[in-house]
């Protein structure tokens, strides 16, 4: 099947030459999150493959996946490696996990491990169970783009197996998402937009789906946060705004912060959010964060009690 989001070039010509092998859902243009509902309430199947239409499959995909959920009966889902064609050069890149390896969100230390999987989960390396679309469909409409995240996400919650082979082409282009010029601002916002409300729907979720608070945060928090901080800073907000992120990063990375710490984090940061403009404020954090001021406050407070670390680091997607 191929969804056709609203598409104004040769799709409908090129995919009447496989009719009626290949069904068309032809919809309204509504972004990622409409034509995934779409197409998976048209679906009928018990495993279902996803590609996007930029990208291919590599010879033999379908065995190998279909294979591997027959042998892990258990997992929801199966995810691999994959090739990044670059469209400008020609050149392919083989981007391949260290091993075959389960991924799960059962505990902060796996959820740790899944994190280092989810490149591997790409939507033209992602097959599923139908299981797995009855547990989180729909979709929030909303998710314009990277509604995918949820998909991914529910994909870790519920199990899957990640394959050592590469067994996609990922086209690397100007318009991808995450390829995209620097200096686009509109672009850039809508990116950084989008990302704040497509993690804040997914947090909520997994929460109710029963995943443990704790790994969602671990899998998702640092990314939220980045984005929030990447938007105030360049785009400016209310030093509210700027308060609960800054609070919310807190909470999230310190989970046993001594006495001095969370007045530090309170009475210095937290004011700094109030009383200054929101650019203002993560022009200072981040002339702070260069210059390694930190050490000089690392000296006189310890950011928890035994002086452990942060509990994650974040990631971006």
């Amino acid at each position: 099947m191929v969804v056709d989001d609203g598409s104004t070039d040769r799709t409908a010509s090129i995919i009447q030459n496989f009719a009626p092998r290949v069904k068309h859902l032809r919809k309204k243009n509504g972004g990622q999150a409409s034509a995934f509902n779409a197409g998976f309430a048209e679906s009928r199947g018990e495993i279902i493959a996803i590609l996007d239409g930029d990208d291919w499959w590599a010879p033999g995909k379908l065995a190998a996946v279909a294979q591997a959920l027959e042998k892990n009966p258990e997992v929801a889902a199966v995810g691999h490696g994959y090739y990044e064609f670059d469209e400008k050069t020609g050149e392919s890149r083989v981007c391949v996990p260290g091993e075959r390896a389960n991924v799960n969100l059962g505990s902060p230390e796996a959820t740790i491990a899944a994190q280092r999987a989810w490149p591997f989960l790409l939507m033209g390396a992602l097959t599923v169970r139908r299981r797995l679309l009855e547990w989180i469909m729909p979709l929030p409409e909303e998710m314009r783009f990277m509604a995918d995240t949820a998909l991914q996400t529910a994909t870790m919650a519920m199990g899957a197996v990640i394959l050592d082979e590469p067994l996609f082409y990922y086209r690397y282009h100007a318009q991808n998402l995450y390829a995209m010029d620097s200096g686009d601002a509109a672009r850039l916002r809508r990116k950084w937009e989008m990302t704040e409300l497509v993690y804040g729907r997914v947090y909520r979720m997994l929460i109710e789906l029963g995943v443990p608070e704790e790994s969602v945060s671990a899998l998702l928090e640092g990314t939220w946060m980045d984005a929030k901080r990447s938007r105030l800073s360049k785009f400016g907000g209310s030093r509210l705004e700027a308060f609960q992120t800054e609070m919310q990063s807190f909470r999230a990375d310190f989970k046993n912060p001594s006495a001095g710490y969370r007045l530090f984090k309170y009475l210095v940061v937290g004011a700094a959010t109030l009383l200054l403009p929101a650019r203002r404020f993560y022009e200072l954090r981040n002339w702070y964060a260069e210059k390694n001021l930190g050490r000089y406050r690392g000296r006189i407070l310890k950011a928890e009690v035994g002086g452990a670390g942060p509990r994650r680091d974040s990631v971006e997607k």
